[in-house]
């Protein structure tokens, strides 16, 4: 009677898991579609005329030279990422194939397209299977990663502000501008004691963990938990032991500096938008990034984004037609992954994996 209970828990948890899955899918899926009817839902006919026109203009000419040049360095950028990776892993001692950490960050952006934050986890999976890195020492260096990416993606955010001071002042919001708007956010998050309390007791807890290492270090479960961070710091802390970490600062700025090149030569893919100054297409670069963090694969929102930064530099006439644009644009970038990824899959079932 005891298996029968155990085998229907097993099948009743697995669905559980499924339907959560599934959910999860609905929910991420639905705010790329959320986002997409909130920027069509006010266009009227003859804006739908001129987003199709703008959209057509990569059938002619050399624009589709542009837009493979996009998909190229695109290309290029995630294997420069993966041997960013390798670099982190070689002080851990893993000498890894550059094939298969490649193939490993293509599947994560595959991943993630479906499921956030899915891919991470895919990625750290197949160097354990494939190339015998712990899960733990891989996910450090994963997060050691986006830890890097993070303070560059800030920078460029505060250089794009810093190169658009004359627009921050021009753009009002209520009876404020832009920068007056932001800066009164600013004080206020100052003198918000809520904040402080929060972080005093993340000191507290800290502390009560550090007191206490004693007692829960003899706990089977603890000792587990602990082992998995620990790998995970070993993982961060592998920056400080790069062979060359020089080259370790290049391709992460290189990475960043392909992805700029990515917009700017879908900018040149159209008439209307191939006489932009190079710091417009720096800030709808810089912008654009935040809609990939909010829909998965930045549908709906990427595009909501491009077309806003093009009205805020050329007026609500171009709404469409940058519309478009930031179509094509996310349309380059999810062909890139899905290509690239897929041939990833395919490649990996032919890889042999390390004894």
């Amino acid at each position: 009677m005891q298996p029968e209970i155990t085998i229907m828990e097993k099948k009743k948890n697995a669905a559980v898991e499924v339907l959560k899955k599934v959910l999860k899918f609905i929910l991420f899926f639905g705010v790329g579609v959320f986002f997409v009817w909130i920027s069509i839902r006010k266009l009227s006919p003859e804006d739908v005329t001129h987003l199709k026109e703008s959209a057509r203009q990569v059938t002619k000419g050399s624009a589709w030279v542009f837009l493979f040049l996009a998909f190229l360095v695109g290309g290029i950028s995630n294997y420069i990422r993966a041997l960013r990776q390798r670099q982190l892993l070689q002080p851990l001692g893993y000498e890894t194939r550059r094939s298969m950490v490649f193939y490993s960050v293509m599947v994560c952006y595959l991943a993630n397209y479906v499921f956030p934050r899915l891919g991470e986890v895919l990625r750290c999976t197949f160097l354990q299977r494939y190339e015998k890195v712990p899960f733990e020492k891989s996910l450090g260096t994963v997060v050691t990663e986006r830890a890097v990416d993070f303070i560059i993606m800030v920078a460029i955010f505060i250089a794009a502000f810093l190169l658009n001071t004359g627009l921050m002042d021009s753009l009002h919001i209520g009876d404020s501008t832009l920068r007056e708007m932001l800066s009164a956010k600013a004080d206020g998050m100052a003198n918000n004691y809520k904040l402080y309390i929060i972080l005093g007791a993340f000191v507290l807890f800290i502390v009560a963990i550090i007191l206490t290492r004693k007692w829960w270090s003899k706990v089977k479960l603890f000792v587990k938990i602990k082992d998995f961070f620990v790998g995970i710091w070993q993982g961060l802390i592998s920056i400080k032991d790069v062979r060359r970490p020089w080259l370790f600062i290049f391709y992460s700025l290189l990475i960043w500096v392909l992805w700029v090149l990515e917009t700017v030569f879908c900018f040149q893919a159209f008439d209307f938008l191939s006489g932009y100054t190079f710091v417009m297409m720096f800030t709808v670069f810089a912008m654009g990034n935040i809609g990939f963090l909010i829909g998965p694969g930045g549908i709906g929102t990427y595009p909501l984004i491009v077309a806003a930064m093009i009205v805020l530099y050329s007026g609500s006439e171009l709404y469409a037609p940058g519309l478009a644009a930031g179509w094509i644009g996310w349309a380059v970038q999810t062909l890139q992954v899905l290509v690239l990824g897929l041939f990833s899959l395919t490649a990996t079932a032919f890889m042999k994996r390390k004894e």
